[in-house]
């Protein structure tokens, strides 16, 4: 793999040597007794970082929603989602299959928000018994559905204002929220401050192999560590993944600021190219979504850029989406820009292929 460039997304990053080291040194113990050092240090500057109470450590950014959500609502309850949030569309169902909770998808526009009017038309009446129970909104940033835009801390804020109005808590799908702090300048608790739970990766721009976290007030995560447990994800000896994920919160999240700029870099010599089609108004992180306009077959073209050491993904009927990470330099947008110069250039090949879709 070492000549493959590899743009499907940032969860392909691999660990750094800080990381590695970590990992080797990290101080052991049972983190179902609560006897790992490194997992409790790890929470602790976890739920500091993001101005909450307390964290928990989990495996992925699915499992951390699920156990917000879980921790927030019951049996017959409803969450309010946005029609193209990661939540909705690509966690299986978790809160449903497995915990009985309803979703109430709210369409989402093109800068990743719900209308304000449309989350008060989808809260339900409590004296209605007809209607499940409204006991949550969830939210997403940067929201991966919509291309990786940042959502503005202000709507947020309007959101938390409406949800708290009418008793209902607010979660956010964080999984890329300090690309969106990178993005605005900003500390991350500028954001996190207008939500009631947060879940954020490790595993993706920050570069640790694995692992996630969901922090809120203490009654919730201690709500969501029995629900961790019931799913499987009781760990024992986990400070080794902790130990790398205290190196991406306190190391790898300034540099963030390089993906989104070969992001940009990256985006920019695509618009030149002749069918291709780039709204730069969306490249505000690490991803770039862009269609491909000639009508040459997506799939196809997605497997001539595998065959020439491009790994991509497909986003929608159209469109491709790439995302710049750890382990991605100027010299490799370069080397991808001159790939897609040449293969755009070319005559479109005939013939259907399966599209490997973005899920993260």
């Amino acid at each position: 793999m070492s000549n493959v460039i590899d743009l499907r997304s940032d969860t392909v990053t691999l660990p750094s040597p800080a990381m590695r080291q970590a990992i080797f040194d990290a101080a052991l113990g049972d983190d179902v007794y609560g006897d790992d050092p490194t997992v409790n240090a790890l929470e602790k500057l976890a739920a500091a970082k993001v101005g909450k109470e307390a964290a928990l450590l989990v495996t992925s950014g699915t499992m951390g929603n699920f156990c917000g959500v879980l921790a927030h609502c019951g049996r017959g309850d409803e969450v309010i989602v946005g029609d193209k949030c990661h939540i909705y569309n690509h966690e299986a169902g978790g809160a449903s299959v497995l915990g009985g909770v309803a979703y109430h998808p709210v369409a989402n526009t093109d800068a990743g928000e719900m209308p304000l009017t449309a989350i008060a038309g989808a809260i339900r009446d409590r004296e209605n018994p007809h209607a499940a129970l409204t006991r949550l909104v969830c939210l997403e940033n940067t929201h991966g559905g919509c291309g990786g835009v940042v959502v503005a801390p202000s709507y947020m804020a309007q959101v938390k204002k409406l949800a708290h109005a009418n008793d209902l808590k607010v979660h956010l799908d964080g999984a890329r929220v300090f690309n969106a702090a990178v993005a605005l300048g900003v500390d991350v608790k500028e954001i996190t401050q207008h939500v009631d739970s947060v879940q954020f990766c490790m595993s993706k721009g920050l570069s640790a192999p694995i692992g996630s976290i969901l922090a809120g007030d203490a009654d919730l995560i201690r709500k969501a560590r029995r629900l961790r447990k019931m799913l499987g994800g009781g760990m024992r000896q986990a400070g080794i993944i902790a130990a790398a994920g205290i190196v991406a919160i306190t190391e790898m999240v300034d540099r963030l600021a390089e993906d989104h700029v070969n992001a940009r870099i990256l985006a920019a010599g695509l618009a030149t190219i002749p069918g291709i089609a780039v709204d730069m108004n969306k490249i505000q992180t690490d991803i770039v979504v862009f269609s491909i306009t000639d009508g040459r077959d997506l799939g196809a073209l997605i497997g001539q850029l595998k065959a020439h050491g491009i790994l991509v993904g497909g986003f929608g009927a159209n469109s491709i989406r790439a995302v710049t990470h750890y382990g991605i330099d100027s010299n490799h947008i370069e080397a991808t820009l001159e790939v897609f110069r040449t293969l755009m250039s070319q005559p479109a090949i005939g013939g259907s292929q399966a599209v490997e879709g973005a899920y993260r």
